[in-house]
């Protein structure tokens, strides 16, 4: 029966129960492996002869709050043929490891659900026990994801602490991190630019933000790829540029009158005319704001009318309505306007080629934003290795995104 139970319960094959302990809340089975089992752990022949043997603990997988252990003999054995003096390999775990193979799952289906902290407390166990078995999967499954599938790509950076920044790039078809490189200069991604060049990949599309760094590295790398400059980090940058003309009217504000009627409306600015709540008086207090001043109005409406260039039934009407609104952004006379237009000018190319391809980093911004869920509910990674390791998995993730 017990034998039964090591094969049935625990997954162990070819070796018998000698006998079985029930001590300090533990259950410890005594195992053995019959002689005509053994094997050269180099070649696999079964001409050896024993040499003694050295006993290990293994913990196996709990049985309730129980923890359970088991205590072999391993065979040590003189191999005639490969002419050394070896100890057997162990079926149920592998070379220098204390604990089986089926402890171990079960330890990741368990993160899926549960914090690192939590699964060490529920199997007693150190929480680093449970974070170097959750390591050395992610090494072998994420450390070098496969490139020669990827067809769109997305690049972008997200800081993870003070001064500190990673640069991700995400396969926009399967939404699974490729690279993590730390920093956010060109050089981060160079690592990447060797892996994609060796694996023989044909990038279609790129999706970046205006980085200056980062379309000089696309362009160098992936010369036949199409670069889409994110209609997310273009917004963001008028956005910008906005809120900073409205700080500047409301220093030049003379009246007490003008200063109070612009303050407090810098977060309306930013908010598109659809989400405005009119229970809360925003188109109100919005309105009041652009009458108050002729520049502020034109920029705000200016932006709308920006919005509308990923509107277009096709590339060339695309094409007319951009070159409208430089136009009109150059011949203003605002100082904003007239320098936000020549930087759109120069990437005016990179705009429409969202017409192209439908790509943006959208994906990536969502990736990012569970990794800071991550790395808060973790406290932080000290382990900088791992937490990269984390990022390459968390395309598998759970909702709960637990540490």
């Amino acid at each position: 029966m017990p034998t039964s139970l090591l094969y049935h319960g625990f997954r162990i094959q070819g070796y018998r129960v000698e006998r079985t302990d029930y001590s300090g809340g533990q259950i410890t089975f005594v195992i053995s492996q019959a002689r005509c089992d053994l094997r050269c752990p180099r070649c696999g022949t079964a001409k050896v002869e024993r040499r003694g043997e050295v006993v290990r603990t293994f913990q196996l997988l709990p049985v309730g709050r129980k923890s359970v252990f088991a205590v072999l003999g391993i065979a040590r054995v003189r191999c005639e043929k490969c002419a050394v003096t070896r100890q057997v390999k162990v079926k149920f775990a592998d070379e220098g490891r204390r604990r089986a193979r089926s402890f171990e799952r079960y330890v990741l289906e368990l993160l899926n659900y549960m914090t690192m902290q939590a699964v060490a407390r529920h199997l007693q166990i150190g929480w680093d026990t449970v974070k170097e078995i959750q390591k050395r999967y992610l090494q072998k499954h994420f450390h070098r994801p496969r490139l020669s599938q990827l067809r769109k790509i997305a690049i972008d950076e997200i800081c993870v602490g003070k001064g500190r920044f990673l640069t991700t790039v995400l396969d926009l078809e399967r939404g699974a991190v490729v690279f993590v490189g730390e920093g956010r200069k060109a050089a981060t991604l160079k690592p990447f630019w060797k892996r994609l060049k060796a694996s023989h990949a044909h990038v279609e599309a790129v999706a970046i933000d205006m980085s200056r760094a980062y379309t000089m590295a696309v362009r160098e790398n992936l010369p036949a790829a199409v670069l889409v400059y994110d209609h997310f980090h273009i917004i963001k940058l008028y956005n910008q540029k906005l809120s900073d003309l409205r700080r500047e009217l409301h220093r030049e504000a003379t009246t007490k009158l003008a200063k109070n009627v612009l303050k407090g409306t810098r977060w309306l600015l930013l908010k598109n005319p659809e989400n405005l709540k009119a229970e809360k008086s925003e188109p109100l207090k919005l309105n009041e704001a652009l009458a108050l001043n002729e520049s502020l109005f034109i920029a705000y409406y200016m932006k709308e009318h920006l919005r509308q260039v990923w509107q277009q039934p096709n590339k060339t009407a695309a094409r007319q309505l951009l070159q409208e609104w430089l136009r009109v952004a150059h011949n203003s006379g605002i100082g904003m306007l007239q320098q936000i237009s020549k930087t759109f000018a120069a990437f005016r190319e990179g705009i429409l080629a969202w017409y192209d391809h439908r790509i943006s980093t959208g994906p990536l911004e969502g990736t990012n934003n569970k990794i800071k869920t991550l790395q808060r509910q973790a406290y932080g990674f000290r382990d900088m290795q791992f937490f990269i390791l984390k990022i390459k998995a968390i395309h598998l993730a759970t909702y709960e995104l637990v540490g």
